[in-house]
């Protein structure tokens, strides 16, 4: 579930300086562009490889909010988005030659967010991903920059990862920033590889203060013919190990067997008593619990693939804490604003575990990504422990090689007091992108 937040209303003057500031970094891109472009000409002769490409997005994003919602009671806690208008340029540059690799992401954004209390304006322009990559033999690498640190087979959540739980694969429209890191790679074989990382920061947009600001990673990876196993281990300052694992079987030509889990425990996390007569607790941090992901896939002669997934989610409320958690959020939205209704609403938007529950399905069906006319895909998450749910789809048609138009609905079902339509009933994104050069 992607949630289109408002967080304030920016003066003319805000907005014009980040117009100012939006159009001299396009102007730089574009020059840089235009360098790599004449640059790759020269490519044979001084042995560096240089290539590009970007797309262009123009996207209307329409969400009706829940005004019975009981954590977000009118729009007034939360102020979410209902309406939003976005122009992004997306870049993937790219230099190398055999010893050296440099790439970079440059991400450019305007955007107008509305609803029933006013409107922002905002543009941006950061580097989603960057990287500087020295390879000293066949089998040793050192590269710093800021890399997306995303593996696993699983499509709604990424149990092993301890920096992307939402993988982002339920969002094709999505875009994830990477991690700010240095690491040292050693592959011995083709079939494995192990790398240590120093973790220095969390990307673009990470809270205040970075939770990943001072973290170490540990990553080995083994794959063969039909099978592919992985394990990771990180540390972030005053909190206990991370343990992570991911494995998967493929079997005949047709069916894929994976599954993900990952052990951790949560900082700052809301505790929720059985007992709705109880009020919630922050604990500084959570007791240890185990996330299991459980999955299999089948690809038709088509290319068209079926997926199923199963997750149990240890740091999530059992039924009766659930049910104590919406009970208290309730009963603080019917005294909103005044008393202990803010901050009781705050603690429950803000320090909730990432799902609510404990039990989740996820089925997926898409389409081919090989066919030239387009792609769609279809995913329905069920939550087993309140029983509420989400439909999504995305469908995207290729009106000629550069140019396509794509789609994206999600509906929510199961009530003001159920996880998956606590804050909105519906969804719309519209858009258009084009592909670079």
């Amino acid at each position: 579930m992607t949630v289109f937040v408002l967080h304030r209303c920016a003066t003319p003057q805000h907005g014009e300086k980040r117009r100012r500031f939006m159009f001299r970094y396009f102007w730089f891109a574009t020059l840089v562009l235009l360098m790599f472009s004449a640059g790759s000409v020269m490519a044979d002769e001084s042995g560096w490889r240089t290539s590009w490409d970007g797309t262009l997005y123009g996207y209307a994003n329409s969400m009706s909010v829940r005004e019975d919602s009981v954590l977000n009671p009118g729009n007034r806690m939360a102020k979410l988005s209902q309406r939003g208008d976005y122009l992004e340029a997306r870049f993937n540059i790219k230099a190398e030659d055999e010893t050296w690799r440099f790439t970079e992401r440059p991400i450019m954004r305007v955007q107008q967010q509305s609803n029933a209390f006013g409107s922002e304006n905002k543009s941006e322009a950061y580097l989603s991903q960057w990287q500087v990559r020295w390879k000293a033999d066949e089998t040793l690498a050192l590269s710093g920059g800021r890399e997306l640190l995303n593996w696993g087979p699983a499509q709604f959540r990424s149990p092993s990862n301890p920096f992307y739980f939402n993988n982002g694969r339920s969002n094709p429209v999505g875009e994830l920033s990477g991690m700010d890191a240095l690491r040292l790679s050693w592959s011995p074989e083709v079939s494995t590889s192990v790398y240590v990382a120093r973790i220095v920061g969390s990307g673009h947009g990470h809270a205040d203060p970075d939770p990943w600001a001072n973290g170490w990673l540990v990553k080995a990876d083994w794959r063969g013919e039909e099978s592919a196993v992985g394990m990771a281990l990180a540390q972030r300052e005053r909190q206990a190990l991370f343990v992570g694992a991911h494995g998967q079987r493929t079997l005949g030509e047709a069916w894929l067997l994976y599954g993900e889990l990952g052990s951790s425990t949560r900082m700052g996390a809301l505790s929720s008593p059985a007992d709705a007569n109880l009020p919630f607790a922050i604990e500084a941090e959570s007791a240890r619990r185990t996330d299991v992901l459980l999955g299999t896939a089948y690809t038709f002669e088509s290319g068209h693939s079926l997926s199923a997934e199963y997750l149990r989610y240890g740091h999530g409320y059992d039924a009766a804490e659930n049910r104590a958690y919406f009970a208290r959020a309730a009963a603080a939205a019917s005294i909103f604003p005044t008393g202990a209704a803010i901050p009781t609403l705050a603690s429950a938007l803000t320090s909730a575990p990432a799902l609510l529950g404990r039990d989740y399905l996820h089925l997926l069906w898409q389409s081919s990504p090989m066919e030239s006319a387009g792609y769609a895909r279809l995913m329905l998450t069920h939550n087993l422990t309140d029983r509420s749910s989400e439909l999504s789809g995305y469908g995207e048609y290729m009106v000629d090689t550069h140019l396509s138009t794509f789609a994206y609905i999600s509906l929510a079902s199961g009530g003001a007091q159920r996880e998956f339509a606590r804050l909105f009933e519906q969804m719309f994104t519209l858009g258009v992108k084009v592909a670079l050069p």
